[in-house]
């Protein structure tokens, strides 16, 4: 069966560094930091007070207030992101057979903050269950593609998929392989996540897994520096638009990158630390290499998972060595999440728009809040810190891992006819 060749047509974005694809590349390649003390909730009583927020969003932009009272922030978030897509796509689904497009979207938890209000509100009641009618379609991951379909009038296929933090890159990969086996033509892909509340920066908290540097939220985020001390959680969206190249030139579309191939694997280690040699993060780079039927010496530019954790980074580091061996020095290495903080179910979509767009410009997006170098990390590796570079990027390839051992790796190429 010969497969179809997949492309990007569309991008939407909705981060803690600009709520735009346009503003968000801006935030990127000016090392713009998005940590900020905490406006979501009073937090001071929490050993973390600082998180990446997105800033000035308000959903009635996008859908009537009624409307915005009936979902969670991560639905605002995606619907925010897909519109800007769809537009940007230049998409007019009335000329398209609706049949064949379809959506599939990933988020790492889902309606945390209507969760969390919904069972507070019981607990301070007397007893007696007087939950909100929308509390369950509010809150199941799977009401965001949902939603996305029902704007749109979208019959195709609709699902969500659940890997943690590598969930909207799971997205990315199934919807390539829908696409490329015949089963539609285009599907609005992507994540969103929406975190920031009481129970979610209090259990990362319990976990040990964000950084506590209270004193100095902007520089919080230091993937690959000596004193890092933990992920900084953030919250958005992103949304690309997949589809076939046939599809894609019959209608006259712009085309920003190709999505050739992805892989996966699962650690089998530990429900929440990485594998400490990067075995699993390995294997999913050399099955991405596969799938896309390239070569290592192809790969200009890896957008790392790299999120500011003290053993992920340095197991991360030595999966891509193993895997590239010396072709690794050549390679542009980093982590995006310095600046947006790490948007967990989100972060693979908003970081594949980040290796699309360094694509695009030519110009590797830098690992800012770089001060001390990692004795345990090699030094050749060059990790693009503290500030862009230009480079002519034909091949990027990104990375997502997630709790319970879920890796993921997409791989964009520049596109050729």
């Amino acid at each position: 069966m010969e497969l179809k060749r997949v492309v990007v047509t569309g991008l939407g974005a909705l981060t803690p560094i600009g709520n735009t694809v346009s503003e968000y590349w801006n935030g990127l390649i000016n090392g713009v930091s998005g940590a900020a003390p905490i406006t979501h909730f009073d937090a001071e009583k929490f050993k973390t007070r600082f998180a990446c927020e997105v800033k000035g969003f308000d959903p009635t932009q996008f859908m009537d207030r009624k409307e915005a009272r009936k979902l969670d922030p991560f639905v605002h978030y995606a619907l925010a992101s897909t519109e800007e897509a769809v537009r940007d796509a230049g998409l007019e689904f009335d000329k398209l057979n609706t049949n064949r497009i379809g959506v599939i979207w990933g988020s790492g938890i889902g309606g945390l903050k209507t969760f969390l209000d919904e069972v507070s509100n019981f607990a301070k009641g007397d007893g007696t269950p007087r939950y909100n009618p929308f509390f369950i379609p509010k809150m199941i991951l799977d009401i965001c593609p949902g939603h996305i379909s029902m704007k749109y009038g979208l019959h195709g296929l609709n699902f969500s998929t659940v890997s943690a933090c590598a969930s909207s890159t799971h997205a990315l990969i199934d919807s390539l392989n829908y696409i490329r086996t015949g089963y539609a033509d285009v599907i609005i892909s992507g994540g969103s996540e929406a975190i920031i509340n009481e129970a979610g920066i209090g259990g990362f908290n319990a976990m040990h897994a964000l950084s506590t540097r209270n004193e100095d939220p902007a520089t919080a985020s230091r993937p690959f520096d000596n004193d890092r001390d933990g992920f900084v959680a953030g919250e958005g969206s992103g949304t690309i638009i997949l589809e076939s190249l046939e599809h894609a030139k019959a209608r006259g579309a712009k085309i920003y990158a190709e999505l050739i191939g992805g892989g996966m694997s699962a650690d089998a280690h530990h429900i929440t630390a990485s594998h400490p040699e990067g075995l699993g993060a390995r294997l999913a780079m050399t099955n991405a290499i596969k799938d896309a039927r390239i070569s290592n010496e192809h790969i200009d530019y890896i957008n790392v998972h790299g999120t500011s954790t003290p053993v992920g980074d340095i197991s991360e580091s030595k999966a891509i060595l193993d895997h590239f061996g010396a072709h690794a020095y050549e390679l542009n290495i980093s982590s995006t999440k310095s600046m947006t903080g790490h948007l967990l179910g989100a972060a693979g979509a908003v970081e594949s728009i980040a290796s699309i767009l360094a694509i695009r410009n030519g110009i590797i997006p830098p690992t800012i809040n770089h001060f001390t170098d990692d004795p345990n990390l090699d030094s050749r590796l060059n990790f693009t810190f503290n500030k862009p570079q230009s480079r002519t990027v034909n091949y990027a390839l990104s990375n997502t891992f997630g709790f319970g051992g879920h890796n993921a790796s997409v791989i964009f190429k520049k596109y050729e006819e």
